[in-house]
């Protein structure tokens, strides 16, 4: 009858880990551990943090005079944002600008078009950020 060794040839994949060596391999997994969390959660604290949050959804150009953005803000139901839209040209200058006030909704989620008066033709639309109006 062969046994099977439960362990490699001594000193075959380097020299045999020590008590010493163990505990250390085990306090320095627990310390990155411990930043990964860290890390994720402050990344976390600063997504959820914001009190209003915006996407650009899309934009129509209406001649040289006007652009119509659309874009979604997400508040609080009884707050009420302002949120500045924009009308870029070829070369991503500002030909129109406009503040776009959302008031209170029934939803967290409101979708807005504003239409954004326009020096010479756009032909891009944006919201540059949106704030919360305290009165």
């Amino acid at each position: 009858m062969t046994t099977v060794p439960t362990r490699p040839p001594a000193g075959r994949y380097g020299p045999e880990p020590t008590t010493g060596r163990r505990l250390w391999a085990r306090i320095g997994l627990a310390a990155l551990v411990v930043a990964t969390l860290a890390v994720l959660a402050w990344l976390g604290w600063g997504v959820f943090r914001d009190p209003v949050q915006w996407r650009d959804v899309g934009f129509h150009v209406d001649g040289a005079s006007s652009i119509a953005v659309t874009f979604d803000v997400t508040k609080a139901p009884t707050a009420t944002v302002s949120c500045r839209v924009v009308g870029l040209s070829k070369s991503f200058g500002h030909v129109g600008v406009k503040d776009v006030t959302v008031g209170p909704a029934s939803t967290g989620t409101v979708r807005v078009t504003a239409t954004v008066p326009t020096a010479e033709a756009a032909v891009s639309g944006t919201v540059t950020g949106c704030d919360v109006v305290t009165s």
